[in-house]
């Protein structure tokens, strides 16, 4: 068993990855409401009532944290009890924003089952749903009991979703720790041809969940450095709304950090050998890297004008300025970052 420890301003929860950790949920007092993905099976957690959830990023939408929310008050569930997600980011955000809201404040536990979901979305609070003017355009910071990932969950995924996953382990990497990344690179292809999900993904799971914890520790709230975990997402959150939610989210970021180190390149804010080689390591990862040509970069700008990142200076990106360094950046010209987008297209 391995065992990261999240600490934050407004709550202190251990993240557990191990086999069978899902079993853990016993061990908290109260009644519990069961909130599936419905491609998850359920794999015996005992709950006092389920709810099972359209999957899809189109169907992450008030409406769906309103059912979970109706489903609570008709189970007459209260402050002491909580809710548990099971599923992948879109579930683990509809169900902590409906814990968030429900009595203004109820418990919840996440339990991942994508890759996805086990090294970003279910650490550090964020929840949230879309609206069809944006992703994530409406949520709350509210941080679970307890994050119980279990890796044999990753057997039952599909090659796109464990490719999308590893697109924000590389993202974890680019922007937080070299020595990562040089790992990564090592790996390459084989995280992908020869996966192994009893002991070298736990230890990628276990490096991202310690460097998102260590940032969120400092910033719970996105007030400064917790921006930079958004690397690849102004970008990339354009592309998958522009697509109507046809293109992952995992593709959408490997896109936009293509996109975001291109852009950074121009800048000189790091080496075209370091932008080289992030796009190469996305490849062998079997990512798709290239925006597709239906999609104008002036469509994609305009998608971005509406992110919730910015500011009185307009669109506020992530950029890398070196292999395990970001920085958040205002007042990039928006001839520069067409100029980046063209760069990117198959």
């Amino acid at each position: 068993m391995e065992q990261v420890k999240c600490n934050t301003a407004s709550a202190s929860y251990d993240i557990i990855i191990a086999s069978g950790a899902w079993q853990k949920c016993k061990d908290f007092s109260g009644r519990k409401l069961l909130v599936r993905d419905g491609n998850v099976k359920n794999p015996g957690i005992e709950a006092d009532g389920e709810i099972v959830l359209t999957p899809g990023e189109q169907y992450k939408t008030f409406s769906a944290v309103e059912s979970i929310c109706r489903k609570a008050a008709q189970m007459h569930l209260n402050r002491k009890d909580r809710f548990i997600a099971l599923g992948g980011g879109v579930t683990g955000d509809l169900t902590g924003f409906a814990a968030a809201i429900y009595m203004r404040g109820i418990n919840f536990i996440q339990i991942p089952t994508t890759l996805l979901a086990m090294v970003d979305a279910s650490v550090g609070g964020k929840t949230a749903a879309d609206l069809p003017e944006g992703k994530n355009l409406i949520g709350a910071f509210h941080q679970p009991d307890a994050v119980l990932i279990d890796p044999e969950f990753l057997t039952t995924l599909s090659f796109t979703d464990l490719t999308c996953g590893l697109a924000e382990v590389v993202k974890t990497a680019v922007i937080l720790d070299g020595k990562f990344f040089d790992k990564l690179e090592q790996l390459g292809a084989s995280l992908v041809e020869t996966p192994d999900f009893a002991v070298r993904y736990p230890e990628l799971i276990k490096r991202c969940c310690e460097l998102k914890s260590m940032v969120v520790a400092s910033d719970e709230k996105e007030n400064g450095l917790r921006a930079i975990l958004n690397y690849g997402h102004t970008f990339g959150h354009a592309v998958e709304q522009l697509s109507d939610f046809t293109i992952p989210h995992g593709v959408g970021v490997a896109i936009g950090m293509t996109v975001a180190g291109t852009l950074a390149a121009d800048l000189g804010m790091w080496k075209n050998n370091d932008a080289s080689r992030q796009l190469e390591l996305l490849k062998k990862l079997r990512l798709s890297t290239a925006i597709p040509r239906r999609f104008t970069p002036e469509q994609i700008l305009e998608v971005m004008r509406s992110d919730k990142k910015n500011d009185a200076s307009g669109i506020r990106l992530v950029l890398p300025d070196g292999i395990g360094s970001a920085r958040v950046v205002s007042g990039v010209q928006e001839r520069a970052m067409i100029s980046a987008l063209e760069k990117c297209y198959d």
